[in-house]
């Protein structure tokens, strides 16, 4: 005879435990605290069956329509980054958080850690299959909590390396667009900081297989982060890893210098 293992519990369906616990605290029934949060009876079980995050703003509110003197925000904020994350992204996340480095070329869009809000939303508008609006959100939050590394006292050397053609696809439109290509410019001024534009007439080049993410841990181990529709890998093993750095310098020598860079991303702001 065998006693059967303890089913993990997760951070989310934690947090949604504490919801329900409270809420029945206050003899409210699911679709009764729906109406005051204004909110979907569907939205109030999937928060409180763990299957959707609970967000900050909206702990804030629980707290105060159940005076739980704010538990449920403190709760919140205290789960680490990842667990805000999309799962098959969160070996990357935890890495990312503590890097001592992050160098990233990417061919489809401007890299997470670039991003501006309404871009970020607009990329996620356009997913397919489409995502509830509530999850989209959660991811918009996820990702721009992400880029608080760069504030940091001692903030990760950053080089990113992008396609022109990302530049030139106009994601939510020439207004967002011209918000997220200052941004680039802004985000990479400092001197830890740097971009390089590969131009479209640049083939072939070193990058054609695809977008990679490598990455320096504060005990100097290098990993690469790949990541390909739903699914990603890790990669730690040091001569595989070796290899993507010997690809990423290579495009380093392809693409435009970050000067000429500069001079490119101004002109696309000029024409927009």
């Amino acid at each position: 005879m065998h006693s059967e293992k303890p089913k993990k519990v997760g951070s989310w369906q934690a947090v949604g435990a504490v919801l329900a616990h409270f809420r029945k605290r206050a003899r409210l029934t699911q679709e009764q605290f729906a109406e005051l949060a204004r909110l979907s009876v569907d939205t109030v079980a999937s928060i409180e069956q763990g299957r959707l995050a609970l967000q900050l703003d909206q702990a804030e509110d629980f707290d105060e329509l159940l005076d739980t003197g704010g538990v449920l925000f403190v709760l919140v904020s205290k789960l680490p980054v990842r667990e805000r994350i999309v799962q098959f992204a969160q070996g990357l996340v935890d890495h990312e958080q503590e890097a001592v480095g992050v160098l990233s070329y990417q061919s489809q869009v401007v890299p997470g850690l670039l991003q501006t809000r309404e871009y970020c939303r607009a990329g996620f508008d356009f997913r397919h299959p489409a995502l509830g609006s509530e999850t989209a959100e959660q991811w918009v939050d996820a990702r721009m909590e992400r880029q608080l590394i760069w504030q940091r006292d001692r903030p990760p050397v950053g080089h990113f390396i992008l396609e022109e053609s990302i530049l030139r696809r106009a994601v939510g439109g020439p207004d967002v667009m011209r918000e997220q290509l200052q941004q680039i410019v802004e985000y990479t001024e400092p001197v830890h900081m740097s971009f390089q534009i590969m131009p479209m007439d640049r083939t072939p080049h070193a990058g054609l297989d695809g977008p990679m993410v490598l990455l320096e841990t504060p005990d100097h181990e290098r990993l690469a982060y790949l990541e390909i529709q739903r699914a990603s890998f890790l990669v730690d093993d040091p001569d595989e890893v070796s290899e993507y750095h010997y690809k990423y310098g290579m495009l380093r020598s392809q693409a435009l210098s970050p000067d000429e860079s500069v001079r490119l991303l101004n002109g696309l702001l000029g024409e927009s």
